[in-house]
């Protein structure tokens, strides 16, 4: 069994349902039949504060993960999305805020299964971030299995 747990501060615009989907279906897409994540969108502040403390960095992040299963065992992870962040990307970037808020989450929840990327132009060329953009493009063309998005 997977759970997934998706959590977002009151009145903050999340797609839920979206998240969830493109989290199981990373998890299927890996292999992955048993397992626990949850994907927590935080404000820049409380961004910060994960961020400095657990990786001694005192600035905002756009996701943070932390993987909390051994070796062998089946994966239990956190995933923290900046909610303010993903916004911004996502209008720099040209895309819809679901999709980038989705795509973070997907980033984190990779990290949880072990996946890295190396820093600077390399990043987007390696394979933590082709498996991301498939998924993405999957639930983008209805491949991933699960209900209607929102």
């Amino acid at each position: 069994m997977i759970a997934v747990h998706v959590n977002a501060p009151d009145g903050a615009r999340v797609p839920r349902r979206r998240v969830e989907r493109a989290v199981r279906e990373t998890l299927r897409r890996e292999g992955v039949s048993r397992g626990e994540l949850s994907v927590t969108f935080v404000d820049d502040a409380r961004m910060a504060e994960l961020n400095g403390r657990y990786l001694g960095s005192p600035e905002a992040t756009d996701v943070l993960s932390f993987s909390l299963h051994g070796d062998g065992e089946d994966p239990v992870g956190d995933v923290y999305v900046g909610h303010a962040r993903a916004l911004r990307q996502a209008e720099e970037e040209g895309v819809g805020a679901g999709e980038e808020m989705t795509r973070l989450a997907v980033h984190g929840v990779l990290h949880v299964l072990g996946y890295d990327h190396p820093d600077g132009r390399e990043r987007e060329r390696c394979e933590m971030f082709r498996v991301q953009e498939d998924v993405l493009r999957g639930l983008a063309t209805g491949g991933a299995s699960g209900g209607s998005g929102s």
